[in-house]
Formats: structure tokens, sequence, C-alpha cells
């Protein structure tokens, strides 16, 4: 009897726990990291600074290990680095029993962990796609954009009690422990993967594989396109935060408690988005006219949001909730199937290395901006700036991003 096709395969079934047990760490741990810098200095520059350095491994290293994970098998490594993560994040908390806040201490602790979850989250992209059955893209990237938005919603209000409560210190042996059950949830994964050319992989080698994908990306002017914009509006966004979190940390009335709060009214959006998503596919001829509405939309609600009461702020969120899942799930699938599998590890790579180097200078020049500007002005800047940077690489290039927007997987 044939196989009916389903999305949830043993395999997409395991990968999917496996990231909903490392996410609920993970955002407990970004939460408290969000605050704790700013809470301890009390200035945005250098809250600015430290996400900015913690991005240097993220703009070195995909350039160097993406050809190695192009020839080689993904999953090994996606499973040896949750493990390897969890133990320096039991190791780290323990450290911070015993120690003060030193603020060279977390961005060291930042830079090695970055390390680590540079050359992970390139190969968990990369395999993803081989992991989805062929017809069900919209949907398993549905899922997996959800998952993120689900957990914050959940664990946000939980991670500000336990910040405020616990400390560092607890967050950091909860995301250890986390991370080690999903290291072990991850080894029952069973996927053939489409590797490079086998054999041993020499320095000439490399060199041929990286000008291989040099090629590729030169002829491709459509990935040129998104990958020159994304990293800007990413940019944007994390910059923004800082300006959003110093709003809410200096204004009455407000503070973190309804800070955590805007991450359900964001759930609240995306999981209403994710199901429309799930539940009705936006047909190819559609697509880019739907992602640069939001591209613009989004910029327009970020640049607004501090001017907003609060009840309002909360509406913003979930528009942009809504939108924002819709958006990122159609790139990710056009943008994952459309390139081949043995280039697909140097093309993110390439892409993350330039989203990091991107948020770095975005983080930093934002971050300084909040010291001589209204918090509110500052966003609102920066809401125009991307505004005009969309119109001019999105849309001004639109034949070339609907090639890979508008096209049939």
């Amino acid at each position: 009897m044939e196989r009916k096709a389903t999305l949830w395969t043993k395999n997409f079934t395991i990968i999917t726990l496996g990231t909903i047990i490392s996410a609920i760490g993970g955002t407990a741990m970004s939460f408290a990291l969000s605050f704790v810098v700013f809470d301890n200095s009390q200035s945005t520059l250098l809250a600015g600074i430290f996400n900015a350095v913690s991005m240097i491994p993220a703009l070195v290293l995909p350039v160097v290990v993406s050809p190695y994970l192009d020839h080689f098998r993904r999953k090994p490594v996606i499973v040896a680095l949750d493990c390897l993560n969890g133990i320096l994040y039991l190791l780290f908390g323990l450290y911070l029993m015993g120690h003060p806040f030193q603020y060279s201490a977390y961005m060291a602790f930042s830079l090695v962990i970055s390390s680590i979850g540079t050359v992970y989250n390139l190969a968990y992209t990369s395999l993803y796609p081989n992991l989805v059955e062929e017809g069900f893209s919209q949907k398993g990237y549905t899922v997996s954009g959800m998952i993120y938005p689900t957990v914050m919603m959940v664990m946000t209000p939980v991670a500000g009690y336990l910040y405020t409560k616990l400390g560092m210190e607890f967050i950091c042996l909860m995301e250890g422990a986390l991370l080690l059950l999903a290291s072990a949830v991850e080894t029952q994964i069973k996927v053939e993967e489409k590797l490079g050319e086998k054999g041993r992989f020499s320095l000439q080698r490399y060199v041929e594989d990286m000008k291989e994908g040099i090629r590729y990306f030169k002829q491709e002017k459509g990935l040129q396109r998104i990958y020159a914009y994304m990293p800007l509006a990413q940019g944007a966004s994390d910059g923004g935060r800082s300006l959003i979190i110093a709003y809410f940390q200096t204004t009455p009335g407000l503070g973190t408690a309804l800070y955590a709060w805007f991450t359900v009214a964001e759930f609240v959006g995306r999981t209403i988005g994710g199901l429309v998503h799930y539940n009705f596919e936006i047909k190819p001829n559609r697509r880019f006219s739907f992602a640069y509405m939001v591209y613009q939309t989004y910029s327009v609600m970020d640049g607004i949001l501090l001017w907003l009461g609060y009840p309002l702020m909360l509406a913003n969120r979930a528009v942009c909730g809504f939108l924002g899942i819709n958006s990122a799930t159609l790139r990710e699938s056009s943008v994952q199937n459309y390139i081949p599998d043995d280039k697909r590890a140097k093309l993110n790579g390439f892409s993350n290395a330039i989203m990091s180097l991107t948020v770095m200078v975005c983080c930093t020049v934002i971050g300084a901006l909040g010291e001589v500007v209204d918090y509110r002005v500052g966003i609102s800047l920066v809401s125009m700036v991307q505004m005009t940077l969309c119109y001019l690489i999105v849309f001004r290039g639109r034949e070339d991003v609907k090639g890979i927007y508008n096209r049939k997987w």
C-alpha cells in the first residue's frame, strides 16, 4: 500500500520537538540578555556595542565553515553543537552563582555561544528543507515560523519573572538542561543528505567550492536583492529594539513587565497569521506583491510604535505579528527551495555573514543615536530610512525578486 504523503513525518516531528525544546530556554535567555546589560550599565550605546560584538562570529564563521557543511552530514553537527552549548550554559550558570555582573565576562560568554550558534544555525537551515516532504514547504515553514512566537508568548512573561526573582544564573542552568534534552531528541533523525562531491576535502577543493558559490551568486540577481535588503531590515529591527527597551525602562508607568506583554500581542497576531498561511496558500503570482506590502507596512508600524498609547502599542505588535509570519515564511521557503541543496550552506553562510555585519553596524549606530535624540524620534528616523531602502532595493528590482518569490515549488 502506497504511503500517504504528509508533513508530519517522523523526521519533521522530531526536528519540530527539538526546536521547541531549544526555543524554550533560548527565549528566556534572549529576554534576560536584552535587559541585563542595560540594567547594569544604563547605556544604550554599551547595550548596542554588546549586541554588535556578539555578532562577530556570525560575520566570520559562515564564510569559513559553509563549504564544509555542503560536503559533510549536517545532522551530527546539529546534535553535537546542541550538546556542547548545553554544557557551556550549565558551566556559565554555575559561574554566575558566585560572581556579580561583569561586562567583559558576559561579552566573552556571548562570543563563545554566538560562535557555536552560528555554525548550528547554518547547519540547521541547510538541513531543514530535507526534512520537509515535497509539496509541503509552505506548511512546514509555517510550522517552523510559529515555534518561536508561540514559545515567546508563553515564556517571556515567565522569563521576566525568573530574571527578576531568580537571576541570570538560573536561566542559564535551565537553558543548559533544555539544550541537552534537545540534543538527545535530535539523535533520532534519520535522513539521507544530498552532499557535494565526496572524498577528502582539501584546501584546493575548499577554494574551488567557494568560487563555485560566488559564480552562482553573481548570476542570481534576485538573490542579490534579497540578501541586500533583509540584513538591513534585520539590523533596523535589532537596533531599534534597544531604543524600545530603553524607552520602556526610562518612561514612568511602563517597564519590563509591560514590555514582556508585547510578545503576547505579537503572538496573537502571529498565531492568526500562521493559521491562515497554513490553510490558505498565497498564489505564486501574488507572493512578491504581498511580501513588499508587508515590508513597508512593518516599517511604518515600527516608526509610529512609541508615539502610541500602550493599548495601541499592543495592537500595533499584533498587526506586525500577523504580517510578519506570512512574509517570513514566504521568503524562507521560496529562497531555500530555490537554492540547490549542494550550494545551500554556502549561500546561507554568505547571507548570514552579510546579515551579521549589517546588524553589527546598525546596532552600534542606532545605539549611539539613542544617546543624542529622543528614543521615539530615533526609531521613527530608522523606520523612514528602512522604507526608502526597501523601495530602492526590492521594488526597483522587482522583476528579479519575482523570479524567486513567484516561482512554483
